[in-house]
């Protein structure tokens, strides 16, 4: 199991992402996609902190060097203030399932902003999985549209869902690809738990100053007081940002980025259960297909 473990903290990663997709659009439902964003932050903040002092005795990173603040500050700013604010609006418009699907395109956009700013080279190979990867995501965004205009049925392709969604959805999935890129390299050795919680405080420092340009601290009191929404907020601050994010950093430490990546990816199709079960979603035989191509091409752009 040991030499095995970046593997299954890739695959954990990808079960609490799907536990904290679907608390997160319930809780955005309700008291809208800021306050949560915010809130579910502050909460990770004192999660991971807790943890961190009971197992490694510091409740604040105070042990990390100022190279590893530098990247890892810099990767919560991208990764949660800009790319997540944009997914977690992305859940509210077209939901989690079809947000998370378009989110396994986070593991190819890594690899060409690695590429980028790392030099690595893409192969053939890489190229072949990102355009499968597309064909997936296509199939379940586009329907078949047949109508009737001056006597004659015309058939077309449209979009399913808000363009305006599956470009929020988008940005989430590069802002989290960018920050990836920014944590492996600011995190090296350094304990995961520990990284994270230095990109959430970035996170809540972000949030704090676009809730005060904004004018949104009303809402976030409106947010507290929803009992409701605050227990699937805490849920999803448990299994998103301080368990899920933690475990991709275990991930990307001890496995290859591109394993771990692939791993992640299986969201879109872990979901695809509890939205019809908790959520009544209907999926048809075209949107499953989509959901299993999308990852199978995740999978062969790391072969």
């Amino acid at each position: 199991m040991q030499q095995h473990f970046g593997e299954i903290a890739g695959i954990l990663t990808a079960v609490f992402w799907t536990v904290t997709s679907l608390a997160f659009e319930s809780a955005g439902k309700k008291v809208g996609s800021l306050a949560v964003n915010l809130i579910r932050l502050v909460m990770a903040f004192f999660f991971i902190g807790i943890y961190s002092f009971l197992v490694r005795g510091h409740f604040f990173p105070t042990d990390a060097t100022l190279y590893q603040w530098e990247w890892l500050a810099l990767s919560g700013l991208v990764g949660f203030v800009i790319g997540d604010l944009l997914l977690f609006q992305a859940f509210v418009v077209i939901g989690a399932r079809i947000s998370m699907l378009i989110m396994a395109l986070t593991p190819p956009f890594t690899a060409f902003i690695s590429w980028l700013m790392l030099g690595e080279v893409l192969t053939l190979m890489n190229w072949v999985g990102m355009f499968i990867t597309l064909i997936g995501i296509v199939m379940v965004i586009l329907k078949r549209e047949k109508r009737a205009e001056n006597g004659q049925i015309i058939r077309k392709l449209k979009s399913g869902y808000s363009a305006s969604g599956i470009l929020l959805a988008l940005g989430g999935a590069i802002g989290q690809a960018t920050g990836l890129v920014l944590s492996k390299k600011g995190m090296g050795t350094y304990d995961a738990f520990s990284a994270s919680q230095i990109r959430v405080l970035t996170g809540i420092a972000g949030f704090s100053l676009l809730f005060f340009l904004l004018n949104r601290w009303p809402r976030v009191h409106a947010a507290l007081k929803n009992r409701s929404a605050i227990k699937r907020i805490t849920l999803g601050a448990f299994f998103g940002p301080f368990l899920g994010v933690s475990f991709s950093l275990l991930a990307v430490q001890h496995t290859e980025a591109g394993i771990a990546a692939t791993l992640m990816a299986i969201v879109p199709v872990l979901i695809i259960p509890p939205a019809v079960i908790l959520f009544k979603e209907k999926i048809n035989w075209k949107e499953m297909i989509g959901a299993v191509i999308t990852v199978g091409g995740v999978a062969l752009f790391f072969l």
